[in-house]
């Protein structure tokens, strides 16, 4: 059995333990709150320019762009959204879930890892990475998405790739998440339904399609590491509140094992004692 002093010096780890924990936690919430807002904020627009890309297309059929270029798929690219940092609970495992069972096995899968955490898991494994992006996974920018944008279109265009999935988490809740796949490129402007709003195009319908999917591939993107960056922050605020309440349970359960020890020892010392009195006698 421990000795006291031993449980007092487990319970004050512990507690040190709990400090580092309930603090994590504190932190995480107060950014959790602002990546919400963020990533709600973004939705509107994002939603809006998939609907004007939808009747760009609608009225320019015939347009030819490299982003829209449909070819026999020889290379598939993965941008895999994750995490920079670890202590977010099952947040990592769940999104190596979503993705390695596209990714396992094929010659012709590359990875764009964006996060340390994605990439050390496919480093480590020998998959096929052909960039990495990380620092930026809990305060992603418009200017990240513009240069993965960039990235993953100039690869397209040259030929390195013929067809592109991101892979990245939804946000629903701190306790909710889920790891989604969604097709990058080419674009596939039918699964976007036209409205019955009329569009007049100055200069030409082709013409604003050539402006407007890089400027959709840039904002699906954002959109891809707003709800990462709200997904991990929720996963790690659930993370750590449990670790403070495990370490809280653990300290109550020291403290009633020290008590015992401590109550043994009296004993022991009070016997020992009566019995050198009776010795006496």
């Amino acid at each position: 059995m421990a000795s006291a002093r031993d449980i007092r010096r487990r319970i004050k780890s512990v507690k040190n333990i709990q400090q580092i924990t309930k603090a994590m936690k504190m932190v995480a919430a107060a950014r959790l709150r602002r990546a919400q807002e963020r990533a709600s904020a973004s939705r509107p627009y994002t939603e809006k320019i998939q609907e004007v890309l939808a009747n760009v297309v609608a009225n320019a059929r015939d347009v030819v762009h490299p982003l829209l270029a449909v070819r026999d798929v020889n290379r598939v690219g993965y941008l895999v959204v994750g995490a920079d940092k670890g202590l977010a609970g099952a947040y990592t495992s769940n999104l190596m879930k979503e993705a390695v069972p596209q990714i396992y096995g094929r010659d012709n899968a590359y990875i764009i890892a964006v996060g340390r955490k994605p990439r050390d898991y496919f480093r480590r494994r020998h998959y096929n990475i052909m960039g990495e992006y990380t620092g930026f996974s809990e305060k992603p920018t418009y200017d990240h998405a513009v240069e993965l944008a960039a990235d993953v279109a100039r690869r397209f265009a040259a030929g390195e790739l013929d067809e592109v999935h991101l892979i990245y988490t939804k946000f629903f809740s701190p306790i909710n998440q889920k790891p989604t796949t969604i097709k990058l490129l080419p674009i596939d402007c039918d699964s976007h339904q036209p409205s019955q709003t009329e569009y007049i195009f100055e200069p030409s319908a082709p013409d604003v399609l050539s402006q407007l999917l890089p400027k959709y591939l840039e904002t699906l993107i954002y959109g891809a590491l707003l709800q990462s960056a709200a997904s991990e922050l929720g996963a790690r605020m659930t993370a750590m509140g449990s670790a403070t309440d495990n370490a809280q349970e653990l300290i109550s359960k020291l403290i009633l094992n020290y008590n015992k020890v401590r109550q043994a020892t009296i004993t022991r010392e009070i016997s020992e004692i009566v019995g050198g009195a009776e010795a006496l006698k």
